[in-house]
């Protein structure tokens, strides 16, 4: 069967971003790329200090509320419309809610072939990434490094923590059928 999409989970900062490009780069066909960032962006900009929304607390958690829950699986949704319609989606999430998170894409994807990719990274490189990059509130990539793993099975894991993002692309897309 023929994968359709690929869903890449791990923790801020972890090298999904980075991984994703790299796939695209390196698949023989053209994937399509959605990510959480472009979810939570594309949201008005009231929910991202809501407790319907979501929350980026100083200590770098990350708190979800009901209105954010309801776009998030409309969004889940229409992404899977389109790989229904043909396209390959590639996917960077973090599962905050770790087996939850994954059991609300497993309901969406369902009939549909998925390569599940866990994207794993030491948390004290993570952290050094999350400083780096000055854009994302610092704590999140060390709480999210394991956490987004809790109970989410995986085809295939790969860890950024000392292999760059093109290697790990070149090993899932050896996994691609």
């Amino acid at each position: 069967m023929t994968t359709q999409l690929i869903i890449l989970n791990g923790g801020s900062s972890s090298g999904k971003s980075g991984i994703v490009r790299c796939l695209q780069d390196a698949l023989p066909d053209p994937w399509l790329a959605f990510g959480c960032d472009s979810l939570v962006d594309a949201m008005p900009a009231r929910m991202q200090a809501s407790n319907d929304g979501i929350e980026f607390a100083a200590d770098g958690r990350v708190n979800v509320g009901k209105d954010f829950m309801v776009l998030q699986t409309a969004w889940q949704e229409g992404v899977v419309a389109m790989a229904r319609a043909g396209a390959r989606i590639i996917i960077d999430d973090v599962f905050l809610g770790g087996a939850g998170s994954q059991q609300r894409w497993q309901k969406a994807v369902a009939g549909l072939t998925v390569l599940w990719v866990g994207v794993r990274c030491d948390s004290t490189v993570a952290a050094g990434r999350e400083i780096a990059r000055g854009d994302r509130v610092p704590g999140m990539a060390a709480l999210q490094a394991d956490v987004v793993h809790q109970g989410v099975s995986y085809d295939l894991e790969v860890d950024t923590t000392h292999t760059e993002s093109l290697e790990c692309a070149r090993t899932i897309s050896a996994h691609v059928s």
